[in-house]
């Protein structure tokens, strides 16, 4: 039973130093591990440079050893060489796991490669990957079951999924996705993550009234859930505090 954070490593910008950014984030990492059993690094969210996941997990695989960690690879704006090393270096470090996910367009006009999430997977466990790291993709809150079969001959581990917006949608994975592992995504609904919130069209009131409900009845049917909360590290880690999850 599994409940992660997802961690957003700091942008890349001209006026800011990084290291010292670098530095607040790990910070930030190991007062909620100690609120939640594993830590997912996400990679240049929404196409913005950010500091690298693997330089982030290196860091805090070295100041909490035991801590499960697991990364998101953008494949869009990446080689099959890039890929590899990616997914080598991961190993070599000791990450459980790997999202691979296209990514959002790139905001420094990167071009894309053409690779494509599914096919990476596939020739990932032809290398034998997926016995040394947990390969997983990314799916729809809400999919057309009949329209991902590309995604499950991949045969992943398993999938993460957009972010839940009610319980429906998680016994429909669980349901219609019985062989794979489904670890759903949840947002934090505090009013700091409004934007994130609007952006993914929910309700912020109403998810917020059931969002309790939603993460205990989500984690008793998948045992692993994400959460999100992009704006609201402290009220997120204080929630987890008094959480009985």
């Amino acid at each position: 039973m599994t409940i992660r954070y997802e961690a957003n490593p700091p942008k890349i910008l001209p006026d800011i130093d990084t290291d010292e950014s670098i530095q607040k984030f790990v910070k930030k990492i190991k007062i909620i591990s100690k609120k939640c059993d594993a830590i997912h690094i996400t990679e240049n969210v929404l196409g913005f440079q950010r500091v690298s996941p693997i330089e982030i997990g290196k860091i805090i695989r070295k100041e909490i050893p035991d801590m499960p960690i697991t990364v998101s690879l953008r494949v869009r704006d990446k080689t099959e060489q890039e890929i590899t090393e990616f997914v080598d270096n991961c190993i070599s470090i000791g990450f459980s796991g790997i999202l691979i996910l296209m990514g959002d367009p790139s905001q420094t006009g990167k071009v894309d490669s053409g690779q494509i999430p599914s096919l990476t997977v596939k020739r990932l466990r032809a290398q034998g990957a997926d016995s040394k790291i947990d390969l997983y993709l990314s799916i729809s809150n809400k999919p057309n079951f009949s329209k991902i079969g590309k995604k499950v001959e991949a045969k992943p581990k398993g999938f993460m999924t957009q972010v839940i917006q009610d319980i429906s949608q998680v016994q429909d994975l669980s349901e219609n996705l019985k062989e794979f592992s489904i670890i759903p995504i949840l947002l934090y609904p505090s009013p700091k993550n409004e934007k994130s919130a609007k952006f993914l069209g929910l309700d912020l009131k109403l998810y917020g009234q059931e969002f309790e409900e939603l993460l205990k009845r989500t984690y008793e049917t998948t045992g692993d859930v994400l959460l999100t909360s992009p704006s609201d590290f402290y009220g997120l880690d204080a929630f987890l505090e008094k959480s009985n999850i």
